[in-house]
This record gives structure tokens, sequence and C-alpha cells, in this order.
């Protein structure tokens, strides 16, 4: 993505057309090779078109740190409008995202949340008590973007892009959308009483199938696997930000 010459930074955004209650989304990418420092790559979920003071947002972002040219990727959520606490967990990649295609997924149901890089979990929300005040709960866009992060990832521009380097292209192939397709004609009553169109109603259904209601075993051995080696940092562990931690930290 070449950077607009009548502005100092670039983005570029692909909106699906279609909104979401609870879904399956998953994407393979083939991230910018070369110097990207601070280049992100995000694909996430949101509504703050249409509810700009109370949205709901999960996010998927990749990023080249700026001194050690790694890719870290970082997950992240908001539910009715929980801006200022921000629930970051960070992962250094176990493989070179430049090389060839991966797949990213974002599993979003009544039960969990779950993010998945090549079918690893790597997070899990669990909607109980404690979180749900603050679930993404809201009809939402798919979302996929590249875009200059220096100012938000460095420390206000710290370490900028460097241009240099451009263009940054990330491909794109394997896109799934499964789920509950949101009726355009009652977005805004469907709050309270969603009601949408779904292809499948089975037990490989991501809203009400019985196999997307929790993690496997196997899947709870890989999110494991994937949180002892490859998480640096979480916001439930960050004591210095928040004297008191976020309620879902210490729930049961």
């Amino acid at each position: 993505m070449y950077k607009d010459p009548q502005s100092s930074y670039f983005d570029h955004d692909i909106f699906f057309k279609d909104k979401y209650y609870y879904d399956f989304f998953n994407v393979a990418l083939k991230l910018p090779a070369h110097f990207t420092s601070v280049v992100v790559v995000a694909f996430y979920l949101s509504n703050s078109d249409m509810f700009p003071h109370n949205h709901d947002e999960i996010d998927f972002e990749l990023l080249e740190h700026e001194k050690r040219r790694d890719w870290v990727l970082q997950t992240n959520l908001y539910g009715n409008g929980s801006v200022h606490t921000g629930r970051e967990e960070k992962f250094y990649l176990w493989f070179d995202p430049t090389l060839d295609f991966h797949d990213y997924t974002i599993l979003w149901n009544n039960h969990h949340i779950v993010f998945l890089v090549d079918n690893v979990p790597i997070r899990e929300v669990v909607h109980n008590t404690a979180i749900s005040s603050v679930y993404p709960s809201k009809p939402m866009s798919i979302i996929v973007t590249i875009w200059d992060g220096s100012e938000w990832a460095t420390h206000g521009g710290k370490y900028p892009v460097n241009y240099n380097y451009a263009p940054f292209v990330t491909t794109m192939k394997g896109i799934q959308l499964e789920g509950c397709i949101k009726h355009q004609n009652n977005y805004a009553s469907a709050i309270a009483i969603p009601t949408c169109s779904r292809r499948s109603t089975s037990s490989l259904d991501p809203v009400d199938g019985e196999g997307f209601m929790k993690l496997s075993q196997q899947q709870m051995t890989g999110l494991d696997w994937a949180r002892r080696k490859h998480m640096f940092y979480s916001y439930c562990q960050d004591t210095k930000r928040y004297k008191v931690l976020p309620p879902e930290c210490t729930a049961n």
C-alpha cells in the first residue's frame, strides 16, 4: 500500500457488507515483507458506525515490533463503549508471517470469544457474569485494514514508518464467514431481540452449534501452549496499569 502524497499517513479499509450478530470469521493473510516497522494489519468486528458512544469491537492486530523486527499479534475487545479499559493480550508469532499464508480466526457467540491462529486457540474470553456488562452484544461489521501505526504504536511517533520500503502489501485469501446475518430493516430494534438469517442450524453452526460452545481438550492443550510459550503481555497481569484488575481477571 502506497502512502497518499497529500497525507502524512496511509490507511486502507475493506468493509464486508453484512452485519453479524455472532459469527465465525477466518481469513488467510500473508503479511508485508522487508522492513515494515509499525505498519499495522488488522481485521476486526465493530459497530462504531451505528453506536458511536457505546460501540462493541473485537480486534486482531498485527504489527512489526519497532526494535526486534518480529511481528507481534495483539488481541483486544470492547463492549458497550468500554474503551477506557483496554483488554489487550500480545503474542510473538511462532512462524514468519511474511513467507506464506496463515489463518487468523475469530469465533464470537453467546458462550465465548475465541481467537485462533492456524486453528490453534491463543485466547478465550468466556461469557460469564464477571464480563457480561462489557461482552460484545450488538451486531457488528467486519473490517480488514492496513494502516500507519506510528502515532498509535510507538509512543507518539517515536519510530515512524519508513516509506523507503513501500509499497506495503498484504495478501488475503481463504475468507470464511458463517454466522447470524443481521436483517438490515430492524438493525436497531434487534439489540433486545435479535433476528437474523443463518446458513446452518447444525452442530457445526458457530452461533448455537454444540461443537462451538466450549473448547475441546485438544484445543485447551493448544491454548495453554500458545499462552505459556508465546504470550508476552496480558492486561490481567498489568498491575501498574490497573491498581484494581478488571473483574474477569480474578473470576474463577
